[in-house]
């Protein structure tokens, strides 16, 4: 079997949004290479919460997320994170992971590209992941058509997708993200990183990874 990628993931996770240029460069040092991004569903809940219960927790992680990173979080975002009381998002991993489902089949090879922007649209630009209208710009930006895509937003095929995103990165044992590996072989895979690790790091990872395939 030719070599996979696989970048686990989440839309709400400050981390992989650090780390999303890097895979970006990832992505694009080696067009040949097969990339799936999986989302890992981190935050699904039955009753989802509202930001204030994390809006702590990020305020202090965020400055830090920059710091390391590189990657700056909007104003927009942080008014959220500011003023918690006031916001009234609940956030919810599993739209942004059906969104990307549905663009995986419009778009395989630009994966990584799509998983990027819904962290900007959400980490930077201050949009609601959780409402429809939060993706409206990202359809323009790939030239796919609205109406189709709303109805797979909205439907269980996509959903059930999602959802077997989350299990897969279960069974791969990611219990954090970001989170890289390369599979070489019907069940052998290379742990290439877990947290945010540099460009310079994780190419000569996978570098010697694929030389020892």
């Amino acid at each position: 079997m030719n070599p996979t990628l696989y970048y686990c993931y989440d839309a709400y996770c400050g981390w992989c949004y650090g780390f999303s240029p890097v895979m970006r460069k990832i992505a694009e040092a080696n067009p040949s290479l097969s990339i799936d991004v999986l989302s890992g569903g981190m935050i699904i809940a039955e009753n989802p919460v509202p930001i204030s219960a994390t809006a702590g927790y990020i305020k202090k992680a965020y400055p830090t997320v920059e710091e390391f990173t590189g990657i700056k979080f909007g104003a927009d975002y942080l008014w959220h994170i500011n003023n918690p009381e006031l916001s009234d998002w609940f956030p919810n991993s599993e739209k942004p992971a059906i969104a990307l489902c549905i663009f995986k089949e419009y778009y395989p090879e630009r994966q990584v590209e799509f998983a990027s922007d819904l962290q900007y649209a959400l980490h930077y630009e201050g949009r609601d992941l959780t409402d429809d209208e939060a993706y409206r710009h990202l359809l323009e930006k790939y030239s796919i058509q609205a109406e189709i895509f709303y109805t797979k937003l909205k439907s269980e095929e996509y959903k059930e997708q999602a959802y077997y995103e989350f299990q897969l990165c279960k069974q791969l044992q990611v219990t954090g993200y970001p989170c890289v590996l390369l599979q070489v072989g019907d069940s052998k895979f290379h742990l290439l990183a877990r947290g945010f690790t540099d460009y310079d790091t994780l190419s000569a990872r996978l570098e010697a990874a694929l030389k020892e395939n």
